[in-house]
């Protein structure tokens, strides 16, 4: 797609800097001094202060307003003779041996030069003045200069003596305790480590403005700087995040009847909801800010949203509209010497005429943008733009120099992807530039078909695994390195008290969707909620930031094709990786010697297939009519499998890396492909194949490397199972109190549709009871009942065991994957509500280096699906606190059925020595073996993630 107007969500440049000083006088050198911003004017110096003639003093001060005067004209006459007159000045102050009054006519030639469109004459003047200033001792002058100077380095694109200018004006400013001063610094900090991608940075760097701000009581430096936190939201792609801090600057630039500030924030707001899909309310906002900078003489703001109202026409395919609507914002950002903005423009004509299949008309302006997007440093457009070049340059049929030119935008995003310490930050930026990775893929697969000895294919599969799960291969890789060690034990205290803080909000959030309540009670405490993650996410971001193990780790690559081979495959297992794409999708069949790749339907064709195939499998109405599970299993097999059906004629494992809507299905109840033209028999694929799950073959690596020489644990299992959820267990004392949970809710907002109800899972414990009697008594360990508490989940004695078992309910909250977890007992013995649930966050914490955990209950392999990273949710955690294989379930289970599974699947494992791959295929065929259970219902639904030898 094209992209938004750069400038608005950069913030133009005075909404940076809010307090603009546009005269030119004695005592206010700078157009922007934040050291005296709220300040007026300071007086011209007492002649008596001088030591020298009044009549030359005179002539100088003189000089000098007349220059100041002509300079607030502003035509190209009027800046020439107030050069002439600052130059008069400033001669007269040298002959005075005035060099505080010099350095302020320096600075007054500086903004002369910047208007006539000088600006390196303008830096120069700015660096004499410096000098100046800190030869007289000047402080307060010297960090104003710097600041300036900060400012004319940044404009030109110069970034790293920009934020050397603002480090040292802001040392100074704190020097001098003008905290608003110091918050100016900060935000210009921020803005130039924006614009080079710098995302972490630039959100430090707000974040450290902000009390700074409140403090000095400046209400529009409070609304510039969540205007600025909301834009790195926007670009990370964490729109609701971004929603919320421009609805925090809004009312305050409303309040302080400043026009650009709402129009600014009105023109972002409308940004977000394009991003979202609110066509209709993007133009809305758009449409109200468009005469607000009309009315404020801000061309650049007006170009902004002119350009951002071209965007959604051209999303919406009205591409003469667009076109029209670019065309009146470019010679507005011409005219404000804006070349980020500018480039933006051209960038998005370029992308009507490709639309239009004009392809040489869009490389045109594509060509035309790029050098403007180097000059200013945008990375992250720049990786657009050559994008788009890319897409161009292949509808013309010069496939390499696409390929140079996608390889280089993906070197860019890869750089920029690292440059930010939150892990949630990461993803969602990630998911922005996918449409990179898969046009990388099939542009390479494009070029195998025409070489196909030249390894494109193998290059297409190592794009594959650089596209997917990144967040996973480097928190595993941050586990492995123990990031906490050495961290802040202030620190370390506050993320403890938040996610206390968050295990009881959330109960209180359980405890009132369980009875009546109002909406107004719901959102509420769901915004202090999102407040205390917010504040989570933070401390996770500055215990990155601060370890020095972190400093030290190394950002784990995707493995090649034949380190996949070596590393990962042995010779009786098979990697099957998926790559779905818009136009068509991908799989790669890998052994231990061969790659061989085929061409799948589109995304949404298998993605349809897959979607009617789960629901054929889970939905009742559906799974009890056999033929049409038949129908859909046979049809999603021969999309996805049928092409490979040769390599599944033996008995080989399978490894199976997802994508898309397949995560959400067993591959293990897929039919076998290509069945004998007589045979109209269901035959499952865990028949002839044990099936393991993968988030991406590298994550394999990861996890070996994470276990390689870990000593196992001494003891065998510890089972929790059949927990007490509500005050009329049969359980409880007659007369416990009930003023506990009534937990027959529909779970909480965001979980999926399919919700559970937390009541008794009387299986879990007859389940327990046969599993804990295959093990000797001193090497197990059980909690049951009011015993299966989160006490006993979080007890530090669970590491001594190999396995752990959990038997209860899951929760999935779809929205904030940290709250999703799993639910033990809410009551204790005197039917008092206890907090059981045990949050995605906590499992992080955990120290559980088991070789395996079972989560026996619903939907406990599933969670938010963030494009390029998959499934984020319980493996993710049990992964982290040291697990490196962990058996989940795709939707709710059944319990009976489950008990009878996870027996069978213990006795191979623990009496026939399988693995626990092995078991689990054993088991599964078994209960299909049985008339009662033979729906893949009742045992598909459980899945291996991770290690299988």
């Amino acid at each position: 797609m094209s992209d938004r107007g750069d400038q608005t969500k950069n913030n133009p440049y005075q909404e940076r800097i809010p307090r603009a000083i546009l005269n030119l006088t004695l005592g206010l050198s700078l157009l922007i001094c934040p050291g005296v911003a709220a300040a007026p004017p300071a007086p011209l110096p007492d002649s008596a202060e001088r030591t020298t003639p009044d009549s030359v003093a005179e002539q100088a001060d003189r000089a000098f307003e007349e220059g100041g005067q002509l300079f607030e004209e502003g035509t190209p006459e009027a800046l020439t003779a107030a050069q002439a007159k600052l130059q008069e000045a400033r001669t007269l102050y040298q002959q005075l041996g005035n060099q505080s009054l010099e350095a302020e006519t320096l600075i007054g030639l500086a903004f002369v030069a910047k208007a006539s469109g000088d600006p390196q004459a303008a830096l120069d003047y700015l660096q004499q003045a410096l000098t100046l200033k800190e030869a007289v001792e000047d402080l307060p002058g010297v960090a104003d200069v710097l600041f300036n100077l900060g400012r004319s380095y940044a404009e030109l694109g110069t970034f790293t003596p920009a934020l050397e200018a603002y480090d040292r004006a802001r040392e100074l400013y704190q020097k001098l305790e003008l905290p608003s001063a110091e918050a100016f610094s900060l935000t210009e900090r921020g803005a130039v480590y924006d614009a080079l991608g710098e995302y972490q940075q630039a959100l430090d760097a707000y974040n450290e403005a902000l009390p700074l701000w409140k403090e000095a009581g400046d209400r529009q430096g409070e609304a510039v700087t969540y205007n600025n936190i909301g834009k790195i939201y926007d670009d990370l792609g964490q729109y609701r995040e971004a929603l919320d801090y421009y609805n925090q600057a809004l009312p305050l630039y409303r309040e302080l009847d400043y026009t650009a500030g709402v129009a600014l924030t009105l023109n972002n707001i409308g940004n977000v909801y394009e991003a979202l899909g609110d066509k209709q309310t993007a133009l809305d906002r758009y449409n109200e800010a468009l005469p607000l900078w009309q009315a404020a003489g801000d061309r650049r703001g007006e170009a902004t949203t002119l350009n951002n109202i071209g965007f959604v026409y051209a999303k919406d395919g009205d591409y003469p509209l667009a076109l029209e609507t670019y065309h009146q914002g470019l010679p507005l950002w011409e005219t404000a010497g804006d070349r980020r903005g500018e480039a933006s423009t051209l960038n998005n004509i370029g992308f009507v005429y490709a639309s239009l299949g004009d392809n040489p008309k869009a490389l045109e302006y594509y060509q035309q943008a790029l050098p403007l997007r180097q000059s200013v440093g945008d990375r992250p457009k720049e990786a657009l733009t050559r994008y788009r070049i890319a897409i161009a340059l292949r509808h013309q049929g010069q496939l390499d120099k696409a390929l140079t030119e996608i390889e280089t935008a993906i070197a860019i995003a890869e750089d920029l992807r690292t440059n930010v310490a939150s892990q949630e930050s990461r993803a969602s930026f990630f998911a922005k530039v996918q449409d990179y990775y898969e046009f990388y893929i099939d542009l390479l697969m494009e070029l195998h078909q025409q070489q196909p000895r030249a390894g494109f294919d193998a290059k297409a599969l190592q794009a594959s695994e650089q596209g997917r799960a990144r967040s996973l291969l480097e928190i595993l890789n941050e586990a492995n390195a123990d990031i906490r060690q050495g961290a802040d034990p202030q620190l370390l205290d506050r993320e403890r008290s938040i996610q206390q803080q968050l295990s009881a909000l959330e109960e209180r959030r359980i405890q009132l969707l369980s009875g009546p309540h109002t909406p107004e009670q719901a959102d509420a405490l769901a915004a202090e909620i999102d407040d205390l993650l917010t504040q989570y996410r933070r401390v996770q971001t500055l215990l990155r930031v601060t370890s020095p193990r972190y400093a030290a780790l190394t950002q784990p690559q995707p493995l090649t094709l034949t380190q996949i081979q070596e590393q990962v495959l042995d010779d009786d297992t098979i990697l099957l990786e998926y790559s779905l794409g818009k136009e068509r999708s991908y799989l790669w069949v890998v052994t231990k010697t061969s790659l061989t790749s085929y061409t799948l339907p589109p995304r949404e064709e298998i993605e349809q297939a897959a979607k009617q195939f789960r629901n054929a499998l889970t939905i009742p109405s559906l799974r009890i009519r056999r033929s049409i599970f038949t129908q859909t299993s046979a049809a999603l097999s021969e999309k996805v499998l049928g092409p490979a059906a040769d390599y599944l004629t033996d008995d080989k494992r399978l490894l199976i890396v997802s994508d898309g809507a397949l995560q959400y299905i067993p591959f293990a109840a897929l039919a076998v492909p290509n069945p004998p033209d007589d045979s109209e028999t269901y035959l499952p694929l865990i028949v002839k194949h044990e099936v393991v799950s993968l988030p991406s073959a590298s994550t394999m690596a990861v996890l070996r490397q994470e276990i390689a020489g870990r000593t196992p644990a001494p003891k065998t299992l510890a089972v929790l199972a059949d927990p007490v959820f509500t005050p009329y267990d049969d359980r409880l004392q007659p007369n416990a109190s009930d003023e506990s949970l009534t937990l027959g809710i529909k779970s909480e907002t965001g979980t999926r549709a399919s919700e559970v109800e937390f009541s008794r899972l009387p299986y879990t414990k007859l389940e327990a009871e046969e599993i804990l009697a295959l093990v000797p008594e001193s090497e197990r360990r059980k909690a049951f009942g009011f015993d299966a508490s989160r006490e006993a989940a979080t007890n530090p004695e669970l590491s001594q065991y190999r396995i752990v078992h959990f038997a209860t309910h899951g929760l999935l909250n779809s929205v904030n994957p940290e709250l999703s977890g799993l639910v033990f007992s809410l009551l204790n013995q005197q039917g008092e509500p206890l907090n059981g649930f045990l949050r995605l966050h906590e499992i992080f914490n955990l120290n559980l280096p088991a070789e395996l955990i079972v989560l026996s209950a619903c939907e406990t392999g599933l969670g938010q699906e963030i494009r390029g990273e998959g499934l984020v949710g319980l493996t993710r955690g049990f992964m982290y606190a040291g697990a490196p294989r962990v058996l989940v379930s795709l939707w709710s289970v059944d319990d009976e059925a489950t008990a009878r599974l996870m027996v069978n699947f213990y006795q191979k494992m623990l009496q026939q020595g399988l693995t626990p791959a092995a078991a689990l295929r054993s088991a599964q065929i078994e209960l299909w073996e049985q008339q009662r259970w033979q729906a893949p219902f009742y045992w598909a639904a459980f899945t291996l993630q991770g290690e299988w030898q």
